[in-house]
């Protein structure tokens, strides 16, 4: 095996082997806390500018297949785990992680411990890092893990998103069919792809949603042009405030259109109410974050994947009650509009990976459109 090295900008060094492609990658080295759902963690935007340790020690085990990618490609800089699993059992499998990682350029490292790196983030926070199989210099590597520049006031948006509008037409994955076909549409929604997620976009067809995706830098006039019944705003990598001109659009958006957000949409309704974003210690990331439902005293399980936060007492003066919170921590987890049909929660109700107890959300969003238009029950 080739030797690999993980240098964090603080000059903790780890080594191990190297997985997937040789090279060097670079990002911010953050943690991920789920059992399942690597495929769909290493093809989810939102990830771009990072270096994703899985805290589960065993990953691989089911293998690769085509069916379970959450966007067009992988975009994680970087993977690490405690060991990638050579000879996965499952039916759906198609090819084993470590190939599939070499395919598609992901440089990684496997053999270190990945508590004790889970642990020291925890403890010191998330950092920049870099792993290489070139550079095996532990003191040069750090050196240069610390001089790179860091997310914050990052575009990384304008990295992921389409480079066109696109319309989208598939539903949801059953067991004996695969995807299908959604119903016919009740209604025009124009989501801004700011990183979306592929089964979000399932999601909101399966419910009769006509969806088209735009780049996250269309203006809210051509937005209009189209007619939409509602807006969907998508997550995304990075920091919020280094994406201007979609806080622009959605300013001009508010009041035109009943608009759904999730994560990053979320944390970019907050600043185009006026509001602010922070940087957390560490990040959520993971299948398991507990969140209470704060109008109903409902607790869900939920999926997360964000590094930045919405402070709701930023958004009380323009209109905004927070909705719902995070027990591990007490951040901020979802707010809505007292009078115009706009909510958004910063976790990600549509799952893959991650439980579905949020699903209800997507119903929601249905039915202020209903409120809104009326029942519509023809194609359009």
């Amino acid at each position: 095996m080739t030797t690999a090295l993980l240098a964090l900008a603080d000059g903790r060094v780890f080594r191990g082997e190297s997985c997937g492609a040789t090279g060097e990658a670079q990002g911010e080295v953050v943690f991920n806390t789920s059992m399942t759902g690597y495929q769909e963690i290493l093809t989810d935007p939102s990830y771009r500018g990072q270096i994703v340790c899985m805290t589960y020690p065993l990953i691989g085990n089911y293998g690769i297949n085509p069916e379970d990618v959450e966007s067009r490609r992988p975009w994680v800089n970087g993977f690490i785990v405690k060991e990638a699993c050579p000879y996965p059992s499952n039916w759906r499998g198609r090819i084993q992680i470590d190939d599939y990682m070499r395919e598609q350029s992901i440089v990684g490292i496997q053999g270190i411990d990945t508590r004790a790196l889970t642990r020291h983030l925890r403890d010191h926070g998330a950092q920049e890092g870099i792993i290489s199989t070139e550079d095996l210099e532990p003191e040069r590597l750090a050196e240069r893990a610390r001089a790179r520049h860091g997310l914050v006031g990052r575009d990384l948006v304008s990295e992921v998103t389409a480079e066109q509008p696109y319309p989208w037409s598939e539903g949801r994955w059953e067991l004996d069919r695969g995807y299908v076909s959604p119903p016919a549409p009740r209604f025009k929604v124009i989501a801004y792809d700011s990183g979306i997620k592929l089964n979000i976009l399932r999601q909101l067809a399966s419910l009769g949603c006509a969806v088209d995706v735009v780049p996250a830098q269309t203006p809210a006039a051509a937005v209009l042009e189209r007619k939409p019944d509602g807006i969907f705003l998508a997550n995304g990598p990075g920091d919020p405030a280094g994406v201007p001109y979609l806080v622009e659009s959605v300013k001009e958006l508010i009041g035109r259109a009943p608009i759904f957000g999730i994560c990053l949409g979320n944390q970019i309704l907050g600043l185009a109410f006026g509001g602010a974003t922070y940087k957390l210690k560490f990040g959520h990331h993971g299948a398991n974050h507990p969140v209470r439902d704060l109008l109903s005293g409902r607790v869900e399980i939920t999926a997360q994947n964000h590094g930045f936060a919405v402070d709701p007492k930023s958004v009380a003066r323009a209109g905004l009650e927070e909705t719902h919170v995070n027990l591990n921590d007490g951040t901020s987890e979802g707010m809505r509009h007292q009078e115009l049909p706009i909510f958004s929660v910063q976790y990600h109700p549509e799952a893959s990976p991650g439980p579905h107890d949020a699903h209800y959300l997507f119903q929601r969003f249905i039915e202020m459109l209903e409120q809104a238009h009326g029942p519509r029950n023809t194609g359009l």
